[in-house]
């Protein structure tokens, strides 16, 4: 039994992309929420991990979490947190705003994905 998986460039890329897009999204949205050239790399970063990272198992409840994230930052949630620290709810929505746009793209990618395969007669996803 194997406890680690065997390395590969795609699985370092994956995981790399993975935390870089992680920590660029919660950095842009609490310090630079309005710079666009940060969501067009989000965006890049998004669609390799869509397509590097998400395995069959995952794409289900990696698709519900991306649909939470899209949804939850569409709304300003976290604002009536305004009251108590002045800019912590705008902060916190801006950070889960660009989450969302980093985890969307992969969002796409499996849900495309997960269309092909469901398609195929006699196919599920495993």
């Amino acid at each position: 039994m194997t406890i680690f998986k065997q390395f590969t460039v795609q699985r370092a890329l994956g995981a790399i992309s993975f935390g870089a897009g992680l920590v660029l999204a919660i950095l842009a949205g609490w310090l630079w929420p309005q710079v666009g050239w940060l969501a067009a790399i989000l965006t890049l970063l998004g669609l390799v991990v869509g397509i590097l990272n998400i395995s069959g198992r995952e794409v289900i409840p990696f698709l519900v979490a991306t649909i939470a994230l899209v949804v939850i930052g569409q709304g300003n949630i976290f604002d009536p947190l305004n009251d108590f620290a002045g800019g912590l709810g705008t902060g916190l929505n801006n950070i889960v705003d660009k989450i969302a746009l980093f985890a969307a793209p992969a969002g796409l990618v499996n849900a495309v994905r997960a269309a092909i395969t469901l398609a195929r007669p006699g196919q599920s996803l495993k």
